[in-house]
């Protein structure tokens, strides 16, 4: 099979219409599509890569700590988004970004980890980046029905996500099992006993399944959001007992999220706006100061951050947060902004209104249940976003990408293009047609992109 020769700017010409096949088109032409993007995107060193080895360096005190790590969430209009982020990012040479998907968001946004992995890709092509992209599958969760305890299946469901999320290019993993840590118990040790042991579990089961050579980037997390501050005891009481579990011959976390009093989404007021969050950066700083000189890992992850103030986005590097998870505000940018069409989202709220009423909560306005509620109508309205006016559509872009370039400022990834070179070692990984699910008859070259 010949991969033929790709030129970037005749790649980036035709992937619009490839990326609609690969998510719209008919189940052949879809498999197609995905297929030769995988390949495109190998043959013009855009590679999803883990960011394990950065991490651990920065562990082991070889990079500075004035960096922060932005992992953006692409719930909706996922491709046009995706490219706001790698035109931003290129233009400014900030290569060390992740762009994530959860677990729970998969359902509702209607995004398999194939698919996302495939148009975050081709958002990448399109807008002429070379070197790593870091793909996150973020809060592969576990549900609790019973204090300490994973909802009956919910384990094996992780573990077939993780397995198709690593074959489809996914190599950077959060495994959140904080749902089983029981506060009913006395000591922190106890708390995180279930927490520990699923973490572990899962961890051994993504070192089964990763590329030789290639160490996926394992998260854990010892505080579920919207709970309880993390402490370091709770911290402490984790890693070791995680490390000792696992054991030395695999290789374990190479960060921690903890909790420090933010929510997902923000908590709204009855007329819509957003409730002031305090946030404890003492959290944050000393736990990570102890993950990297304790542990040799690479620090703490802070969750639900993106609707914080802006004035608040220094103090993550100020404090040495090593990562930081964005998604709401950017969910609202797109909603509110002026360009987005006004009968398409009062179509989504209808549609909200009808199925999602059950999850209305006591005495909420309207304004409240929508802004908590709209993120679950992307899946439904996916390809009517995708089509909106492309004028319509850049000027949302546009603002996206203001957002982000504050954003790459604020957490000093801007020319790290340079540290992502030092420690990151992208993988090359063709594939056949058969691992889309085509027979090789199916597909003569990848130079068809030119066709």
């Amino acid at each position: 099979m010949s991969t033929g020769v790709i030129d970037i700017n005749n790649a980036s010409e035709m992937i619009d219409e490839l990326v609609w096949e690969a998510v719209f088109g008919p189940e052949g032409d879809k498999k197609r599509a995905r297929w030769i993007i995988w390949e495109a995107a190998q043959n013009l060193s855009v590679k999803p890569s883990s960011i394990n080895d950065l991490y651990m360096a920065r562990g082991r005190g070889e990079t500075t700590l004035d960096f922060t790590i932005p992992a953006m969430n692409l719930r909706g209009m996922a491709y046009d988004m995706a490219r706001s982020i790698f035109a931003t990012a290129g233009r400014l040479n900030a290569r060390a970004i992740i762009c994530e998907l959860a677990r729970s968001e998969i359902g509702y946004t209607d995004q398999t980890p194939e698919e996302f992995s495939i148009v975050v890709l081709a958002a990448a092509i399109k807008e002429k980046w070379s070197g790593p992209v870091f793909i996150q599958g973020d809060h592969y969760q576990v549900k609790s029905e019973v204090p300490g305890m994973p909802k009956e299946g919910d384990i094996e469901e992780v573990k077939k996500l993780i397995k198709s999320s690593i074959e489809s290019g996914i190599y950077n993993i959060d495994i959140d099992m904080s749902t089983l840590v029981d506060l009913s118990k006395r000591t922190e040790r106890e708390q995180q006993l279930a927490n520990i042991k699923y973490s572990v579990e899962l961890a051994q089961f993504i070192r089964t399944w990763e590329p030789k050579g290639h160490a996926v980037s394992i998260g854990g997390e010892i505080g579920h959001i919207g709970g309880k501050n993390s402490t370091l005891a709770d911290f402490k009481a984790f890693i070791e007992g995680f490390n000792k579990s696992v054991g030395s011959d695999v290789l374990g976390v190479s960060k921690i999220a903890v909790q420090t009093g933010t929510s997902h989404g923000g908590v709204v007021l009855p007329d819509g706006t957003l409730a002031k969050v305090n946030i404890d950066f003492s959290v944050l700083s000393e736990i990570g100061l102890s993950a990297r000189k304790d542990y040799k890992i690479g620090g703490v992850v802070q969750h639900g951050a993106s609707t914080l103030p802006e004035s608040l986005f220094g103090q993550f590097t100020q404090n040495g947060v090593l990562e930081i998870h964005l998604a709401t505000e950017f969910q609202n940018m797109i909603l509110d902004h002026p360009r987005f069409p006004k009968d398409l989202k009062a179509g989504m709220y209808a549609w909200l209104d009808k199925e999602r009423q059950k999850e209305r909560g006591e005495g909420q306005t309207d304004e409240q249940f929508h802004y908590s509620v709209r993120k679950k109508a992307w899946g439904k309205f996916k390809r009517e976003c995708w089509e909106i006016n492309e004028d319509d559509k850049k000027e949302i872009r546009d603002s996206l990408s203001r957002k982000f370039e504050f954003l790459f400022k604020a957490l000093n990834v801007v020319n790290s293009d340079k540290l992502v070179e030092k420690h990151i070692k992208p993988l090359r990984l063709h594939k056949r047609p058969s691992d889309f699910g085509l027979g090789e008859s199916k597909i003569e070259n990848v130079s068809d992109l030119s066709d």
